[in-house]
């Protein structure tokens, strides 16, 4: 058992929009998205966004929300007129620092390029484009409603539209993809220099297409290698890797995203969405998400019943709760972030600590916890270590 033994100080805050719909739902995809039949009830999701919103309010505090993601689906889907509806009421009811990190997800269709300027115009400063790959034949197979042109135009009229903050989303691993083709992929988005560079590993996720029939996939050796000579290449590039998917330039890493990994606060709104909160009093902190289907959402607009579950984090899982969000970072925390944003003293790790560091897993570098090469690597039997018996 462990056990409190300080008051956890103020937590960073961060708010989370879901926008449910996409044109095409992508086999590989299990994520709460719903294709889009007929016209979006757009204005009254926002009207149902900002009920909810203002339902979580008391969670917050006083404190000022330091960055917004709006993901999906594809939430670029949104007229600009809604999305600027939706920026105002998050202004009106919520304190927003004035350099907030605003991210919205983009897809590569034709049909929100156009909108890239009137997002910025609305208070957007950073896009996230969901290239996956620059190569057409992988595309198809994806499921992917955009080809390879339709990628570069995206990232080409973002930073037309002023947008030089973007991320591009590419993913390996893809059936019967070869090391050569995954480093064209990646030649192809280091041409377009985007701020920041998403890699993700293609998995088989129960409930998907893919998951019914599913294509065959390279090897372990071979998505090794294309790891490594990917890691090599988009650092000769000057792209740091500083979490296990994701590489930036200098200065452009995701804030929003390092929230996460560093066990900070999260508002979440929207269908299916999730918040992590602590309360300020008693130092409990607990996770709840609201209902998963759109139509549920809208239909409990307003209502205790948008609530899909509330559950607080127990004391013993706290550990690996932390962790299997603090190890995702290359270069770890300090422990110090562990007691202040769990309570807990560092002894609350042991025997786990000194299990994994005796397997490589894991380093202690002074003050602070990191997970080695072969600890990022595997990290899933790094966490094992730390999961209450």
């Amino acid at each position: 058992m462990v056990h409190r033994f300080m008051k956890i100080r103020s937590v960073p805050l961060a708010l989370y929009v879901h926008f449910p719909w996409c044109v095409r739902k992508c086999p590989y995809c299990d994520f709460n998205s719903h294709e889009a039949r007929g016209s979006i009830p757009e204005s009254v999701y926002v009207d149902a966004l900002l009920m909810d919103l203002e339902q979580d309010l008391p969670c917050a505090g006083a404190r000022s929300v330091e960055s917004v993601f709006v993901g999906g689906g594809t939430p670029s889907l949104f007229s600009p007129e809604a999305l600027e509806r939706l920026v105002t009421g998050l202004r009106a009811r919520l304190s927003l620092r004035p350099d907030a990190e605003f991210t919205l997800e983009a897809n590569p269709g034709a049909v929100e390029r156009g909108k890239f300027a009137e997002f910025r115009a609305a208070g957007v400063n950073r896009l996230s484009i969901g290239a996956q790959s620059f190569d057409d034949e992988q595309l198809r197979r994806l499921g992917r409603i955009h080809d390879r042109r339709a990628a570069f135009a995206a990232a080409e009229a973002a930073r037309a539209a002023g947008l030089d903050n973007f991320n591009l989303d590419l993913m390996f691993g893809l059936p019967g993809q070869t090391v050569a083709r995954a480093l064209a992929d990646i030649a192809a988005a280091v041409a377009l220099q985007p701020a920041h560079l998403s890699h993700y590993q293609l998995t088989i996720e129960p409930n998907t297409a893919f998951h019914q029939s599913p294509p065959t996939l390279p090897d372990d050796e071979t998505t090794d290698i294309i790891q490594q000579r990917v890691q090599a290449e988009l650092a000769r590039h000057g792209y740091e890797r500083y979490e296990v998917s994701a590489y930036a330039q200098t200065g452009w890493r995701c804030r929003h995203n390092l929230n996460y990994w560093e066990f900070g606060d999260y508002l979440g709104i929207g269908a299916g969405a999730h918040g992590k909160l602590t309360d300020s009093a008693t130092g409990r902190i607990h996770r709840l998400w609201k209902r998963k289907h759109p139509r549920d959402y809208l239909a409990s607009a307003g209502t205790p019943a948008r609530i899909g579950g509330d559950a607080p984090i127990r004391e013993t899982d706290l550990p690996v709760e932390f962790l299997m969000n603090a190890l995702r970072l290359v270069e770890g925390v300090p422990t110090e972030l562990f007691t202040e944003r769990t309570g807990l003293a560092v002894a609350a790790l042991e025997p786990g600590l000194s299990r994994a560091r005796e397997r490589g897993l894991m380093a202690m570098d002074g003050d602070r916890l990191r997970p080695t090469e072969l600890g990022l690597r595997f990290l899933n039997d790094l966490l094992q270590e730390f999961m209450p018996e």
